[in-house]
């Protein structure tokens, strides 16, 4: 037979010259352009996408890029991170050490911050040569990869990295997750592999049996429907048999499932254990399921490998293709299927391997009743929670399935199953997890034990009264563990501090803390510090609420964010700022909550455009983890930067978003919050009846000073009540201002803020004097400019020029230096009615488009980066997060229509100095 000699071609780029092309062109636009790319290889199995990608990442490591390429597994998509590991772990240069790669496993539990990491890590290797990242079968990608997956591209769109992956076609799967996440952003283009033509099946029946090919050679390559594995597979059948390629002896069967029957009996049992293990699988694990010594299957391992439907690495065997792996499992009959992966799983713990790593197995043949089954389910849900909560979640989830109602077991699961699907942001269906146990009316142990789990899901769900409700009916019923006992009554504080009677609350909390310090019970002794410090907050005692804060924050550094804007109330910025350094350097978690204490920072020291980042920032970082906290609240505080700005249409952008959030988190702070931003919109449209509507709606939800977003603002709120002819409601108003300073006898904003309320409501000129020399040791510039404005208007009104003159020109100068136009403004007008005006004075409009564009803090971004800064070590230089150093770049790529650091290198290279 002609050519019978050479092995069949297994290059599967017959009638692939478009599909590489496109590639190809890839490949040179991101070396050429030094910006990303990302594209999807898409086909049936074995079409020829994993062959495609080699060719591809060939010609890249031709053309001088670093190279990382992995393969997911169907059996092996459980792991965090384990798709991405041989992606940058392995190849001539790595981008990532064992080492390095296991410090990130083991110290940083955070999804966010481990993305953030990698992307560092990516990001300074694409520094010095363009950098391809190629994973294959992404459909079988765990969680965690995939989640990075959808964000790194994007992360690193503006560095040479090339993203290439393969997978099944699968509507709404995790291939066009990941595309669409980084559609818009990026380069993003699907190559979908259809079945080769006639002609390229006849040139790979040409390469694997010679020049002339018969007619009856090519009737049966008709059967493989354009497909060239399968094409290859009975070309290897032919070759093999060793007659005239114009005859197919009788019985020769063709295709996979035809020389897998050729095999030896034990080999097929040998391949038939790997089957069940995954497409990589160790031998000795294989041995162990067979039952038999590693020894005596060398010679069922040598034939396998000589049938090429293994290949042997030296650490793991490998089938060859995964539909090699699927003909022989389907061979295996169902029910002993689920037997040997239930004995694979036990067998996979025994040999040392992680309770994580057996779990696919236990999804695939535990029954109701496998005890031993749960024990390991409830193991790798407590490895995996830190990254991936709703792979634990759904872990716990089939735990609870196992468990029949009448095991005593089952209300231990189903506990773990409430803390991870609430941990996972699914709180309805830990709410509804828990009532299905607690309806079977469990002992009373268990009962307090079901409820306090249920505690944080009916919080973030904001149904504080319904936690009250079942946090008291557990203690009044009584018969739970003393640190039960302490945590329930921590609950119960917590959702008092939501309560009108906040002495009660305190009461109630002080009460939690001394249960939680006699038990000696940590999650009890966060709860009782995080109601306290809540209370103390609702009630103005900034001081007493830092304190509370700060333990807190000394037990679980989680909750540092808290303790950073308590020191934000007591003026203490200088403090704040040495946490949010500290918390930068140590990787600290809660990443968003961080990111909303940096922007509450930001925009007490007059810095709007970095609060602003500092907010789009947050949110996005909440939507990415599906954890939505300050949503309502940063979209105010966004409008009202924006209104600051002069910039009414995005100021009613953020309003209409701020409204569709409180939809979904109607809590009385959120309420009143877009109330009150509601009302700033009708000040600002002149309608001062709907203003005045709106304060009385905030005080509805309870009195004005209760609401801490609001407190910096209740000089607004008194204008509004003026200007409407509700002279009692200002009153009122300044009176709370007045109790507020009480409270903080030490914080000069406070006093400052009460003083001028004052002078606000009896238009008095020196007692607005005096806020203005009080506020002079307020850290907060735009209230401090507020102040200096209305003691202008008031000095003007009494005919005091020169003085009102000094005033309104310190307000100006402070509103203009903080980006607040549009009092800026309003401060040059009232100016000018003094005859004081001039026309240098009159604000510059800052451009939409080009260097003149950017914010101050765009431009230090964008130098940096030009002189080849990263994003960590940019953040680093600034004090502030890189996810806010990447959202200003964001921005500075736009203004500038630049696509890559190195295109802003050169146009930073060309401006002049300065």
């Amino acid at each position: 037979m002609a050519g019978a000699g050479g092995p069949p071609s297994r290059s599967g780029l017959r009638g692939r010259e478009a599909e590489l092309g496109e590639l190809e062109a890839l490949i040179v636009s991101v070396a050429r352009t030094g910006s990303a790319a990302l594209a999807l290889v898409q086909g049936e199995p074995g079409i020829g996408k994993t062959t495609l990608l080699a060719e591809a990442v060939t010609e890249a490591a031709a053309a001088g890029f670093s190279v990382g390429v992995g393969k997911a597994d169907e059996l092996h998509h459980i792991v965090p991170l384990s798709s991405l590991a041989a992606c940058v772990l392995h190849g001539d240069r790595p981008l990532l050490s064992g080492d390095a790669f296991a410090d990130l496993a083991r110290h940083h539990d955070q999804r966010i911050w481990l993305v953030e990491r990698l992307a560092e890590m990516i990001e300074a290797r694409a520094g010095g040569m363009p950098v391809l990242i190629g994973l294959d079968d992404v459909q079988w990608a765990d969680p965690l990869s995939r989640f990075a997956l959808q964000h790194l591209p994007v992360r690193l769109r503006t560095s040479p990295v090339l993203w290439l992956l393969t997978s099944r076609r699968e509507p709404a799967g995790p291939a066009e997750e990941i595309v669409a996440a980084a559609a818009g952003h990026l380069p993003a283009v699907t190559v979908s592999l259809g079945p080769l033509s006639g002609a390229a099946i006849a040139q790979l029946a040409g390469d694997a049996l010679g020049a002339a090919v018969g007619e009856r050679v090519r009737d049966l390559l008709d059967g493989a429907g354009g497909n060239p594995f399968l094409a290859v597979e009975m070309l290897a059948g032919l070759r093999t048999a060793d007659v005239p390629d114009d005859h197919v002896p009788p019985g020769l069967v063709v295709g996979v499932r035809g020389r897998l029957r050729s095999l030896r009996p034990g080999t097929l049992r040998f391949l038939q254990m790997g089957a069940v293990l995954g497409r990589t699988f160790g031998f000795h694990d294989a041995a162990a399921l067979c039952g038999r010594p590693a020894a005596e299957l060398i010679e069922a391992l040598e034939e396998a490998v000589r049938a090429g439907l293994l290949d042997d690495d030296g650490d793991h065997l490998v089938f060859r293709h995964d539909l090699l792996r699927q003909a022989v499992y389907v061979d295996i009959p169902p029910s002993a299927r689920k037997a040997l992966h239930r004995e694979a799983a036990r067998g996979l713990v025994a040999a040392g391997h992680q309770p994580v790593d057996a779990v696919p197995h236990i999804l695939r043949g535990a029954l109701p009743g496998d005890e031993e089954a749960v024990l390991l389910l409830r193991r790798a849900a407590d490895d995996v929670l830190p990254v991936t909560p709703g792979l634990a979640a759904d872990l716990m989830t089939r735990a609870l399935e196992l468990v029949p109602s009448a095991r005593p077991l089952r209300l231990a699961v189903g506990e773990q199953a409430v803390c991870c699907l609430t941990r996972a942001g699914r709180n309805g269906e830990a709410l509804s997890t828990g009532d299905r146990l607690l309806a079977g009316r469990p002992p009373v142990d268990a009962f307090g034990r079901l409820q306090a789990a249920l505690g944080g899901a009916l919080w973030n769900m904001d149904l504080a009264s319904e936690l009250r409700r079942r946090a008291e009916a557990a203690l009044a019923l009584g018969g739970a563990a003393p640190d039960i006992d302490a945590r329930l009554r921590g609950l119960r504080a917590l959702a008092m501090s939501r309560d009108h009677d906040l002495r009660a609350a305190s009461e109630a909390g002080e009460a939690a803390l001394r249960a939680a310090t006699a038990t000696g019970d940590r999650e009890a002794h966060v709860l009782a510090l995080s109601a306290l410090g809540e209370i103390a907050q609702n009630a103005g005692e900034g001081s007493l609420a830092l304190q509370r804060f700060a333990a807190l924050s000394a037990i679980d550094p989680a909750y540092l964010p808290e303790e950073i804007v308590a020191h934000l109330y007591v003026d203490d910025f200088a403090s704040g700022e040495r946490l949010l350094r500290q918390a930068t350097d140590t990787g600290a978690t809660r990443q968003a909550m961080l990111l909303w204490a940096q922007g509450q920072h930001d925009l007490g020291l007059g810095r709007l455009d970095d609060a602003d980042a500092d907010f789009v920032t947050m949110e996005r970082l909440e939507e990415e983890v599906g954890v939505c906290v300050q949503q309502v609240n940063g979209r105010v505080l966004r409008s009202r930067i924006a209104l600051l700005r002069g910039d009414r249409d995005d100021a009613r952008e953020h309003l209409v978003a701020a409204r569709e959030r409180l939809a979904a988190r109607p809590n009385p702070g959120n309420t009143a919050a877009v109330r009150f931003l509601e009302a700033v919109h009708a000040e600002a449209d002149e309608d001062f009846g709907l203003a005045v509507d709106r304060i009385r709606q905030v005080q509805r939800q309870g009195p004005f000073m209760r609401w801490r977003l609001l407190r910096d603002w209740v000089d607004s709120a008194i204008r509004m009540a003026l200007r409407g002819a509700e002279h009692e409601l200002a009153v009122d108003l300044a009176a709370q201002a007045r109790a507020h300073a009480e409270r903080n006898p030490a914080v000069p904003t406070a006093a400052g803020i009460a003083a001028h309320a004052d002078g606000l409501v009896n238009n008095d000129p020196p007692t607005l004097e005096h806020a203005v020399g009080l506020l002079g040791e307020s850290p907060r510039p735009l209230v401090r400019a507020a102040a200096y404005a209305d003691l202008g208007r008031a000095l003007l009104a009494a005919g005091r020029e020169r003085r009102a003159v000094a005033a309104l020109t310190h307000a100006r100068d402070l509103f203009a230096a903080s980006g607040a136009h549009a009092p800026a403004a309003a401060a040059r007008h009232a100016l000018d009615g003094a005859g004081a005006g001039s026309r240098s004075e009159a604000a510059v409009e800052r451009p939409v488009r080009g260097w003149g564009a950017l914010t101050p803090s765009e431009k230090k971004i964008a130098r940096l980066v030009a002189q080849g800064h990263t994003n960590r070590s940019a953040a680093d230089l600034l004090v502030v997060s890189p996810h806010t150093v990447n959202t200003h770049l964001t921005s500075v790529f736009r203004k500038l229509s630049v696509n890559s650091r190195v295109q802003l290198a050169n146009l930073v290279m060309g401006l002049p100095d300065g």
